[in-house]
């Protein structure tokens, strides 16, 4: 039996034979970090060890006899100490001290000091750290003495302490096992610990680095003030940045004693000394978010002990932070948070790829903070807005609807309507929310909202323009001609893009909802709880130029100038079709060539859930489009389309001519006018987001070739299981890549597992929870919310993905889990559209209007309850879906 293991060989045996701290370390080493070099001595051999001591029957009488309770009392110290006493005074047996020697001498460092560390097999995990609970030695000189602090850490397992926080954590006793870590002690000109969150602020963006010369064991024990540095980590640029320090009051240091061990000694002359160069601090910060992507999957916050040696960094543990902080408003501190898919699903519903990750959550929280913060609300700085579960982005909703509240006096009630998802809104009560000088400050931030939608509404073409025009500056350039360094600053260069347009995105996107609100304000008086019914109906067929719309309309036209071009029929009806291969088949006199190549000149930059950069552009891809065309061929017909829009509307007025007074009609005409162009502008809003987005894939595959020519990665598209930080470590120099293939790997791997998971509608703080759907008994039905009238009856198609969309026939009832601009084309084949989440203001709820489409959503669980060829009934008067027929045909 093997008891001494290699870093490479402890990544390989993971946590339950080399315990949590040599196995991170396994970890790092594989992952391409510096560590020392080292070894685990593994469980096995604790084991092996109890057993050759005869000591398991006093650990019997121990857990038998201890509680959390009697902790204190003295015949339980009495014990505990009797049994560390016998570990202690135990014998390795021959087989393992034979093995030691073996290996260090085979390291040529006999004669090298050692630091000797507990690595329990519950320690360092992401349920509990053990930081400081087991003990650990440094500076351990030879064989003997390495051999007696092995002993040593075994007896920690056994102290007061260790086993208080054991019963805390909820850990069996039993389940005890101790390795050790014994690793080369590296000469430290300074030391500290890094944490990739603030644990007092309890904020997630940004990094704290505790400091001091010499070992860090001065910083770990807390026997100094350390230096402390804050760096401010956005996704949105290539580099952490230091934003303030607070030098610490340094008088000791901790130094390798002559004789083994350690020792403090005075350091007065540089108690006052800044310990690391601010350049060597946002080399460290670059480090510490290297350890949060690899160990942590750019979602589990990571400690980290460092050491300096003058010239690099090296890493001598890392563990998951287990307790934070939660961050929220003061107010909310007794409600547990609630996170839902709603809303986000439409855009972001994927497992994220990891090179997108942060950066979506980082552009996406902008926007929502961007809001609070232009209407001068005192938001509070670091607050989430958003996480991941299980790869997946969810909203914090008791954020959301709390702001919305205190900011400017909206209550939550009906919130749910326009958002989407399946969450309760949160009850606040509160009858006068505008009354007294809160209220006062309200009302003046509600007229400053509508200044700024007014304002960014009306500049709005100018800002996308030169948006537009920064952004193609920089895909424009010739890739080949950029150093390494160009790279970086082009990224940063697209961060201040992003981050600009992030600030300004829900003003943009509220020129949609509030027209609404006012229309809905008048209607109500008329038609009471069927206002929005009748909104609807006054949506469709609008003169506005929305673009996911524009879309669906302008394929419908492609399919109808197909359908009269020889060449075309001939490309589209060969049986051999192949869309990847229409610039080729198709000759230049093709009028249905020219047509699409203007379609993707115009549209190229988006994509089947276009939020994510690993998906290809219809630029790169084509293929959705055309097999859209091609199965629209002998359909397609926008005179009929336009003939029904026009019904629908006709037939609204005629009810409000009916039940409006007259003097009401041109306000309601400029309402839906405002409306329409609310709509448009929000639309255009997400296109020009997905241009951006498409700036970073193609800085994303350019890197992708380069590094592959380095053989750095194995294919050109693993760039996209790299996170940035781990692209820019490499091009700045810090990193040479070694390790990167095993992270991506195992990221493939995750995302695999991860898309096998159906994700959750709602979690309660860390719970998640399925939403029960529910079926009225009495009528059969099913019941969401109405986006869009009229009545239809089809049989059911479920679609889960755009690339799906060849199965769905003309007339069918398309039923999705959400839809983004990608699905626009298949509206105008549906007969009626059903989505499991969704709002009145959510894209497929904005598309199916305009095009005057039956729709009701956010269904819980509807693409479970209903099957393909089953017959329903699709009511979008009134938010329900009847069950015509149960059976499947």
């Amino acid at each position: 039996m093997k008891y001494f293991l290699n870093w490479k060989e402890a990544f390989e045996s993971g946590v339950s034979i080399v315990g949590g701290k040599g196995w991170n370390l396994g970890r790092l080493d594989q992952y391409g970090f510096n560590v020392p070099q080292g070894l685990v001595l593994t469980a096995k051999a604790y084991d092996e060890y109890i057993k050759y001591n005869k000591l398991q029957k006093i650990i019997d009488e121990v857990v038998l006899m201890v509680t959390i309770e009697n902790l204190d009392e003295v015949q339980v110290k009495e014990k505990l100490d009797q049994l560390k006493e016998k570990i202690i005074g135990g014998s390795i047996p021959t087989s393992i001290i034979q093995e030691l020697p073996t290996y260090i001498n085979s390291c040529g460092k006999l004669k090298k000091s050692w630091a000797v560390r507990s690595s329990a097999v519950a320690e360092d995990s992401e349920k509990a750290s053990f930081a400081g609970i087991h003990d650990s030695f440094l500076n351990v000189c030879s064989l003997e003495d390495i051999l007696s602090a092995v002993k040593e850490c075994y007896a920690s397992l056994w102290s007061p302490r260790a086993v208080a926080y054991r019963k805390k954590m909820n850990i069996g006793d039993k389940d005890v096992k101790a390795a050790v870590v014994i690793m080369e002690m590296v000469e430290a000109k300074a030391a500290g610990v890094g944490f990739t969150c603030d644990l007092l602020s309890g904020r997630q963006d940004i990094i704290v680095i505790n400091a001091n010369f010499g070992l860090g064991e001065s910083v770990v024990s807390g026997t100094v003030e350390p230096d402390t540095y804050y760096l401010e980590a956005e996704a949105v640029n290539s580099s952490p940045h230091l934003i303030s320090r607070k030098i610490g009051h340094k008088q000791e240091m901790v130094i390798k004693s002559e004789n083994g061990g350690t020792q403090f000694i005075k350091s007065e002359e540089m108690s006052l000394q800044q310990v690391l160069q601010d350049k060597e601090i946002e080399k460290l910060g670059r480090l510490l978010l290297r350890v949060f992507d690899a160990l942590g999957n750019s979602n589990q916050h990571q400690d980290v002990e460092w050491v300096y040696d003058g010239k690099e960094f090296v890493l001598v543990q890392a563990r998951p932070i287990t307790t934070m902080p939660r961050k929220t408003f003061s107010a909310l501190q007794n409600q547990v948070d609630i996170w839902s898919n709603g809303n986000y699903r439409d855009a972001v519903p994927m497992v994220q790829s990891p090179l997108n990750r942060c950066l979506m959550k980082n552009i996406i929280d902008t926007m929502h903070q961007g809001f609070f913060t232009g209407v001068g609300y005192d938001f509070p700085h670091g607050l989430e807005f958003s996480k991941f579960f299980n790869g997946r982005l969810y909203c914090n909703m008791t954020v959301q609807q709390w702001g919305n509240y205190d900011a400017m006096g909206a209550l939550p009630q009906g919130f749910g309507v326009f958002w989407g998802g399946h969450q309760k809104d949160m009850e606040i009560d509160d009858p006068d929310p505008y009354g007294g000088v809160i209220g006062l400050k309200r009302k003046e931030r509600v007229v400053k909202n509508m200044d700024l939608v007014k304002q960014c509404k009306e500049n709005s073409a100018e800002a996308w323009s030169q948006t537009i025009a920064s952004v193609k500056s920089i895909t424009s350039e010739d890739f080949s001609k950029w150093a390494d360094e160009d790279f970086i600053s082009k990224y940063n260069e697209l961060g201040t893009i992003v981050k600009g347009m992030a600030k300004e995105f829900m003003f943009l996107s509220a020129a949609g909802s509030m027209p609404v609100m006012y229309l809905l304000n008048i209607l109500s008086e008329y038609f009471s709880d069927k206002a929005l019914m009748v909104i609807n109906a006054l949506m469709v067929g609008g003169a506005a130029d929305i673009t996911s719309a524009d879309q669906g309309y302008k394929l419908v036209e492609m399919a109808e100038l197909a359908r009269k071009d020889s060449d075309a029929v001939k490309y589209f009806n060969d049986d051999n079709f192949d869309p990847m291969s229409w610039e080729v088949k198709l000759p230049e006199r093709s009028p249905f060539k020219k047509a699409f190549h203007e379609f993707i000149q115009e549209y190229g930059h988006r994509a089947v859930y276009e939020l994510d950069i690993i998906n290809p552009r219809w630029r790169e891809d084509p293929s959705y489009l055309l097999g859209i065309i091609h199965s629209t061929i002998n359909t397609a017909d926008i005179g009929k389309l336009k003939k029904e829009q026009k019904k629908k509307l006709e037939q609204a007025w005629i009810e409000i001519k009916e039940k409006v007074p007259t003097s009401k009609h041109c306000e309601i005409r400029k309402l839906v006018k405002e409306c329409q162009d609310g709509a448009a502008v929000r639309e255009k809003n997400k296109s020009v987001l997905a241009l951006i987005m498409d700036a970073y894939r193609t800085i994303a595959k350019e890197l992708g070739y380069h590094f592959y020519e380095r053989a750095v990665i194995k294919e050109t598209d693993d760039v996209f299981f790299c996170t940035w930080t781990e692209l820019f470590s490499i091009l700045s120099g810090e990193w040479d890549g070694k390790g990167l293939q095993f992270i991506i790997a195992g990221r493939k791997e995750w995302k695999k597992k991860m898309e096998l998971i159906a994700p959750p509608d709602v979690i309660y703080g860390e719970t998640p929870k399925f939403t029960e759907p529910v079926i009225e008994c009495s009528s059969n039905c099913l019941t969401g919310i109405s986006v869009a009238v009229g009545k239809v009856s089809g049989l059911v198609r479920l679609i889960s993905n755009p690339n799906e969309g060849g199965q769905l026939q003309l007339g069918e009832v398309m039923v999705a889990p959400s839809t983004d601009p990608a699905w626009t084309p298949l509206f105008l084949k549906a007969g009626a559209v059903v989505m499991e989440t969704g709002g009145f203001l959510s894209h497929g709820a904005i598309v199916a209007r305009e095009y005057g489409i039956p729709a009701v959503v956010n269904i819980s669980g509807v693409m479970s309850i209903l099957k393909d060829g089953q017959k329903v009934l699709v009511d979008g008067d009134n938010g329900k879906v009847f069950l015509v027929d149960e059976n499947i045909k």
